[in-house]
């Protein structure tokens, strides 16, 4: 059975589904993109900015499902520019460490929603 995992301290959904699942002992997190959930606006202008954001969401939704980043499996990464990896990958490694990090892919797209440069959504188990 599933077990719907949805938090004030990250950006409620703009669509048709939760911030997370959670199934036996696996989360499926869904994209996070860089909204301040306090605000409801989107951070722009600075890749790392929003990546950290995007971040910080994750880690709000983690911890609402009694995880940490320690549980991430899987990460999946979406860019409007493949040109903006080396900064986003900056910001992101200091949430991981190297030797446990997870699996994780990174692809450029045409759009993401709200027209964000970046979303990121994981896989974390317990």
């Amino acid at each position: 059975m599933k077990k719907i995992i949805n938090t004030s301290n990250a950006p409620a959904p703009i669509g048709p589904y939760n911030q997370a699942v959670l199934h036996k002992d696996t989360l499926f997190i869904s994209g996070q993109i860089p909204v301040d959930p306090k605000t409801g606006e989107l951070v722009e202008g600075d890749i790392k900015k929003e990546t950290a954001q995007c971040m910080v969401n994750l880690q709000a939704i983690l911890e609402e499902a009694e995880m940490t980043f320690e549980n991430v499996l899987k990460t999946s990464i979406f860019l409007s520019d493949m040109n903006q990896f080396s900064a986003v990958n900056e910001v992101y490694s200091s949430y991981f460490d190297a030797n446990t990090a997870p699996a994780r892919e990174t692809v450029e797209v045409a759009n993401l929603p709200k027209f964000v440069n970046v979303e990121i959504s994981m896989i974390a188990a317990k």
